[in-house]
């Protein structure tokens, strides 16, 4: 019993691993490992009864967070997104508009993976949307089936790290940080890992042309009547509209001081981000509109066709990530107005019905009950484990790391990897994270960068062979077996399980490299932050003084090499912290500057 007393946090956790591996599920290891080592803890007497009354008030607790309902909101307009075709649309008209180049179809997958990720937040709907659409067509066209299956898993885990991802959402809340932040910082590793993406593809159609061939003439189906592309016409509008949103975005404080009346010196860089490029983009749209309904002749077939898919998407990604970046709306706010527009563009393609809005209702309870489950379990665990120690037995186990903050990095990051085989990023986030944060808080790390870190890194667990979910997405839609394709009439032969993992692992290499690119300039992930600003105490308290009339000036500092023993008035005693009684102000000063 002693061993057991001494030693109760390191079995508690161990118990709880033997569970997962036992396959239980995962909500209901927590909870039951919690229970019983709560009970376990109590008999002991090392933990207070009272303790285990706590529970039903963090059960409540969780009721209540506001931030968790941003969960059921981005999960339903991922799935109304999904199941309305526009991932359909946006892979025919990219693969078509790519499809020359060789390799086109494998850029077009990230692209549209990039993109469906910055609007539906499931990694499931993209994974399963691009395989069923562009797997069938790579194959037709002589692709590399591990060429083909990693880029295609590889891109749907984008929506893990691309803003609005649920695992921030829920990396936020377990670190007790801002989703809005959260999503700041990720928004250029996201982008950063999908030109790495970019990059592998063009290194093969370097070194092995033969896996990426471009589509053939008679594949390209977007022609004008002369037989043109019509690509020189969207290259036009392209650079208009990025000439319009630079231009805004160098002049958008003179622009604002037009508007209000009173002059703007400095406008935060997100905003002006944000609503340059939202000019850009409805720019191009009132010249495509304008262009169908006069009949003008303004743009080609192509041009229009990419101006009218693209555009309500990244409407749609302004009306929730823009609103979000600019403070106007939180982040369950921002998803409760993105799962509206999502109906909108449904009802806009006559593709809503009730029998797709029953579907996806369904699917968005299970999917956050699921996660509301977990989150009940991971609480339970937690209580009884902080009760018993074992946040100080998991900081003094990972402070004595050597190396310091780089040592910590790369023993966490070494664990949440090959964790990632066994779990998935929700039981990373519920079970591992809450053990981790302290930890880093306590050695200086900022957790936003670190919640950023270990996302791109957890985002890996949807890629691990042979676990990954995105794997198994890809399996169930991958043809098993040997078909004949409907237009070329070609036997296509089947993709093989080893093939869909072989195509994984450079994409998992990848994201190994983006986590130590994080680590080694932690800018990448800083920058997107909003700057904290300085305030200078001396300052305030100058002016404080200024505005006070009756205020006493404030006695001379007495010379250092005076003993203040010599003086020959008495001077009262003060109270222990107490702050002098002739000197508010100083006190005041000090004070705040105790607090900064």
């Amino acid at each position: 019993m002693e061993f057991i007393a001494t030693n109760i946090a390191p079995i508690m956790f161990m118990g709880l691993i033997v569970f997962l591996l036992l396959g239980f599920p995962v909500a209901f290891s927590l909870g039951a490992c919690g229970l019983f080592f709560g009970f376990v803890g109590v008999e002991l007497g090392l933990l207070p009864e009272a303790l285990m009354q706590a529970l039903p008030l963090r059960i409540f607790g969780i009721m209540q967070n506001d931030t968790l309902l941003a969960i059921p909101f981005f999960t339903l307009m991922g799935l109304i997104l999904e199941r309305s075709g526009m991932a359909e649309d946006l892979l025919d008209t990219i693969g078509q508009l790519f499809g020359p180049l060789r390799g086109g179809l494998a850029f077009a997958v990230i692209f549209v993976g990039a993109l469906l990720a910055a609007t539906t937040g499931v990694v499931a709907a993209s994974v399963i949307s691009m395989g069923l659409i562009s797997l069938p067509i790579m194959l037709r066209y002589g692709y590399d089936r591990r060429i083909a299956t990693g880029v295609i898993a590889a891109s749907g885990t984008l929506a893990q790290i691309i803003p609005p991802s649920l695992v921030l959402i829920i990396l936020a809340d377990q670190l007790g940080r801002s989703v809005g932040e959260m999503y700041k910082g990720a928004f250029l590793p996201g982008f950063l890992l999908t030109g790495m993406y970019f990059g592998y593809v063009v290194l093969v159609t370097f070194f092995r042309p033969s896996w990426v061939p471009a589509l053939p003439p008679e594949a390209r189906t977007i022609r004008e009547d002369n037989g043109s592309s019509g690509l020189p016409s969207l290259g036009i509008l392209t650079v208009l509209s990025a000439g319009v949103a630079i231009y805004l975005g160098q002049h958008y404080a003179e622009v604002l001081s037009y508007l209000k009346g009173e002059e703007v010196l400095m406008v935060a860089k997100d905003e002006t981000i944000v609503v340059s490029l939202c000019a850009g983009v409805v720019l191009a749209f009132l010249i495509a509109v304008l262009n169908k309904v006069t009949r003008a002749g303004l743009l080609s077939r192509m041009a229009e066709r990419v101006t009218f898919v693209l555009i309500p998407p990244l409407l749609l990604i302004f009306l929730v990530l823009g609103t979000i970046f600019l403070g106007v709306a939180t982040p369950t706010e921002g998803g409760a107005m993105g799962a509206m527009g999502a109906l909108l563009m449904a009802a806009s393609r006559k593709r809503l019905s009730l029998a797709l809005l029953k579907q996806a209702l369904t699917s968005t309870t299970k999917l956050s009950s699921f996660v509301v489950f977990i989150l009940v379990g991971s609480t339970v665990f937690s209580l009884v484990f902080q009760g018993v120690d074992g946040s100080k037995w998991v900081e003094h186990l990972l402070s004595s790391v050597p190396g310091g903050q780089l040592g910590f990095l790369i023993v966490v990051n070494v664990l949440i990897f090959f964790l990632a085989f066994f779990l998935d990023f929700f039981e990373l986030a519920f079970i591992v994270v809450p053990l981790l944060a302290p930890v880093a808080e306590k050695m200086g790390i900022d957790l936003i960068w670190f919640g950023v870190l270990l996302g791109v890194n957890m985002q890996t667990s949807f890629m691990h062979p042979p676990f990954g979910f995105a794997l198994f997405y890809l399996r169930s839609v991958a043809p098993g077996k040997a078909y004949t394709d409907r237009l070329t009439k070609k036997l296509i032969q089947p993709v093989t399980t080893m093939q869909i993992y072989w195509g994984a692992v450079p994409f998992v290499i990848i994201q190994i490299i983006m986590v130590g690119l994080i680590i080694a300039f932690p800018g990448i992930v800083s920058s997107g932050l909003d700057k904290k600003e300085a305030v200078d105490l001396d300052k305030v308290a100058a002016e404080m003084m200024a505005n006070m009339p009756d205020a006493e000036p404030e006695a001379p500092v007495p010379d250092a090499d005076v003993d203040p023993t010599e003086s020959t008035e008495p001077q009262p005693e003060p109270a222990p912290g107490a702050p002098a009684a002739d000197d508010p102000m100083k006190a005041m000063e000090e004070s705040m500057k105790a607090n900064q």
